[in-house]
């Protein structure tokens, strides 16, 4: 490669991701890498340990370099690629923690709220807690975390509305919530990063929040949701894609304009857990529909969901679920675009449908929602919302650092606290010993990445 082709394309790589850490976008229905053009499927886990407890004014899941190196060496094992943390504290710092998931090659997914005073939704009375101090911390969490390329998304709310009177207060402030934080974004970050919300298994709301959270709104011209995120424990022990009701799902999402994934699933109903879902949310019954998922959760809390059990002293014992699912994850491939692009040719011939494959892509659709209906099933949607609050607490400032990978040392790659195998007092010996593989250099450019943005690929990509 000449000198300037080289300098060429070193300058638009690092205009494009600031490091080597690919941001992933929104095509269509499907996130992508936005420097490969492939498809990015979510593999990952919930993440929250110590449940509601697990953040305080001087902790967070993602605050303590130590913690974080002992279960990013278990999230490498376990051959995820997205984690989804519920809450953090924007005042402490998270620059190693996020610099070593980036450099483990795994993505957050990020909830802006938190069980802490002010910084959550009264779902029955969201207009008692949609006020300045509310918004100030969910912009400062966003400004924080959009200076990570590794954030994939964030996540409005979480299972807001879950009944009769929660479905009749808050759907407009979530919708004015993701207004604002897209605005905010517009206006104050080094990036867009997609805003979606995660929604409560419960047909009475689901289908018609997901719909109304999409329409387009010209008095909220950025409040339509990116993605939708389900939290479905239906596929309970050994089911199929019929019986467990996922191809009723798949029917209930199959024309959704935004991608759709699984933002918990893991049924405790049968233990242990085998995770026979797995195979099937990435299969091609599902993976045109459906983009991945997360498995709920992590640390093994009071509801019993855990895949590992963190004891008083930070140390970990790893439960049968956690080698029943590293099982599943390593043995299933993810589509890539390839893939999707003839499933969707097989769909579109046997429907008769024009098909929307040609090329080497698939071509892209209006990203533009429909129209906001003036009624959805079982919601309440005439609420008013405070529409200039945003603009007053963006007036008044938002005093937060922006988040920035760091230069990673040899002991933040390793954990002091122990891992334990199976009902056992031995250490556990992970697939990568006892360090993070170091899978992307967030400070370099690889010959290979300098070799794929400067040539035309001649594989099948998402345009």
């Amino acid at each position: 490669m000449s000198i300037k082709a080289y300098l060429f394309v070193l300058g638009y790589l690092l205009y494009k991701v600031v490091a080597l850490v690919h941001p992933i976008e929104i095509y269509d229905k499907f996130f992508i890498d936005s420097i490969t053009r492939q498809p990015f499927y979510i593999r990952g886990v919930d993440y929250q340990p110590g449940g509601a407890s697990g953040i305080t004014k001087e902790k967070d899941p993602l605050s303590d370099p130590n913690i974080c190196a002992r279960d990013i060496l278990l999230f490498q094992d376990l051959g995820i690629n997205t984690v989804r943390v519920y809450s953090i504290n924007p005042d402490l710092n998270h620059d190693i923690c996020m610099s070593i998931l980036a450099s483990a090659g795994i993505y957050l997914v990020l909830d802006v709220n938190s069980p802490l005073p002010g910084q959550h939704l009264n779902r029955y009375q969201p207009w008692t807690t949609y006020n300045n101090d509310y918004l100030e911390h969910v912009f400062k969490v966003i400004k924080q975390f959009s200076g990570y390329n590794n954030t994939l998304g964030f996540f409005a709310g979480n299972e807001v509305v879950n009944d009769k009177r929660s479905a009749k207060n808050s759907p407009t402030f979530i919708k004015q919530l993701i207004n604002d934080m897209k605005l905010f974004m517009k206006l104050y970050c080094p990036r867009t990063i997609p805003v979606g919300y995660s929604a409560a298994d419960d047909l009475k709301y689901r289908i018609s929040l997901s719909k109304y959270l999409a329409c387009a709104d010209y008095n909220l011209p950025e409040g339509s949701v990116d993605f939708y995120g389900v939290n479905t424990y239906q596929w309970c022990g050994d089911q199929t894609f019929h019986s467990s009701g996922y191809d009723i799902l798949v029917e209930d999402y199959e024309e959704y304009s935004k991608p759709v994934f699984f933002s918990e699933f893991g049924c405790n109903k049968v233990t242990p857990r085998n995770f026979q879902e797995v195979e099937a949310i990435f299969s091609p019954a599902m993976c045109t529909v459906f983009t991945g998922g997360l498995v709920y959760e992590f640390s093994q809390e009071t509801n019993k969901y855990g895949l590992v059990e963190i004891d008083t002293n930070n140390d970990v014992h790893l439960l049968s679920d956690f080698k029943a699912l590293k099982e599943r994850y390593t043995a299933t491939l993810l589509p890539s675009a390839l893939d999707i692009i003839q499933i969707l040719k097989m769909k579109n011939s046997k429907s008769g449908e024009n098909t929307k494959v040609h090329g080497r892509g698939i071509n892209k659709r209006d990203q533009m929602g429909e129209m906001c209906e003036k009624q959805y099933e079982n919601l309440e949607i005439t609420k008013e919302t405070p529409p200039d609050l945003a603009a007053e607490v963006i007036e008044s400032g938002i005093d937060v650092e922006k988040g920035e990978f760091v230069l990673l040392k040899e002991k933040d790659l390793q954990t002091t606290h122990k891992i334990y195998d199976i009902e056992s007092t031995l250490p556990y010996k992970s697939s990568n010993g006892n360090k993070i593989q170091i899978l992307v250099d967030i400070f370099g450019i690889s010959d290979e990445e300098l070799q794929q943005l400067s040539t035309v690929s001649n594989e099948a990509r998402m345009y």
